[in-house]
């Protein structure tokens, strides 16, 4: 079953998309479907080189651009490239969506079109975290501003699922992001979602600072999405700053460039750990399908990436894990 990609969504459409789709074709042997204007489309493709690789075009004359308000130009532009393309996995067409576009039209058309799954209130937009020596699974990072107790308790038992499914963690240990490990910090969502979390079956192991995320002591890190969407923001920015200071020492003298050579491949290790291109996007937990939203700023690689982790879950049957997890973790609480 081929991956939707949509070929309106990044700054840069549709260059990006139509050499993700190229690469995805070549290199994971994956079937893509392209939405979006399908002259511009056809006519940018003739510069690549397609061959006979399997990537097919469904016209969606509208396009969702990365400034427009969400909810009205969704449903001012039924016929956007979003909205065809999640109606294709909505109608069994495709296993998957991947999108660079606006996140918030995104989560709009995908809980509009796929609707969520029973048993969940708030999809969560879930990242892959690098640490030392793994990744670690955070949400929501941005979808839900403001949150009850019981979201948490959705996010944890999604976001658990999809480190055991995607990541092959077993029985993945969840922390509640607060400003001290003690139960009983935090602010009054924190403390509600604790007791919650403790009966939920699942592997809590209490209260983590972001600290405790970084070393590698939990899988799972659950926060409202006000605080996810900070967190992330900041990590990108100290990420950059690190970089950025690196790139500029080096280059300050010829001794150091020589120092450099020495330490090649700890420097080429962190630039890997640091950059989001080798994730490429997040996924939406919590609809009825698998949909991922990139940055706007997505590049080729990185929108290969993201395709690679959808393809990724299609083979975890992770669709089908979330929504036994569902039915068995969330039923009495």
């Amino acid at each position: 079953m081929p991956i939707v990609l949509d070929a309106m969504g990044s700054d840069s459409y549709p260059d990006p998309e139509l050499q993700a789709a190229v690469d995805a074709a070549e290199l994971l042997k994956e079937e893509i479907i392209l939405t979006g204007n399908q002259g511009l489309i056809e006519t940018k493709l003739k510069t690549l080189n397609v061959n006979n690789l399997p990537i097919t075009i469904h016209h969606a004359p509208d396009v969702l651009e990365m400034g427009d308000k969400a909810v009205a130009s969704a449903m001012k532009k039924p016929n956007n490239s979003m909205a065809i393309g999640m109606g294709i996995v909505k109608n069994g067409g495709a296993q998957a969506f991947v999108t660079a576009g606006n996140t918030g039209a995104a989560f709009f058309s995908a809980v509009q079109t796929l609707k969520r799954l029973p048993g969940i209130s708030r999809p969560a937009l879930t990242t892959p975290i690098p640490t030392k020596n793994g990744r670690f699974v955070f949400l929501d990072t941005g979808a839900n501003a403001d949150c009850r107790p019981e979201f948490l308790v959705e996010f944890a038992v999604m976001g658990s699922v999809y480190a055991e499914k995607v990541l092959g963690i077993n029985n993945p240990r969840v922390g509640l992001l607060s400003n001290g490990e003690e139960a009983g910090k935090g602010n009054q969502l924190v403390k509600d979602a604790f007791p919650i979390l403790e009966k939920s079956g699942l592997n809590f192991i209490g209260n983590i600072e972001p600290k405790e995320a970084y070393e590698g002591h939990v899988d799972v890190v659950v926060a409202d999405g006000f605080t996810g969407n900070v967190f992330i923001k900041t990590s990108e920015a100290v990420a950059k700053l690190i970089t950025d200071i690196l790139r500029e020492e080096i280059s300050a003298s010829f001794s150091r460039k020589i120092g450099y050579l020495l330490v090649k491949p700890g420097f080429r290790k962190l630039k890997s750990l640091l950059d989001p291109g080798e994730v490429g996007a997040a996924i939406l937990l919590g609809v009825n399908g698998l949909v991922f939203i990139g940055h706007g700023r997505s590049d080729a690689r990185a929108l290969t990436s993201a395709i690679r982790l959808a393809q990724q879950a299609v083979k975890a049957n992770l669709l089908d894990a979330l929504r036994s997890a569902i039915q068995d973790k969330l039923a009495n609480i």
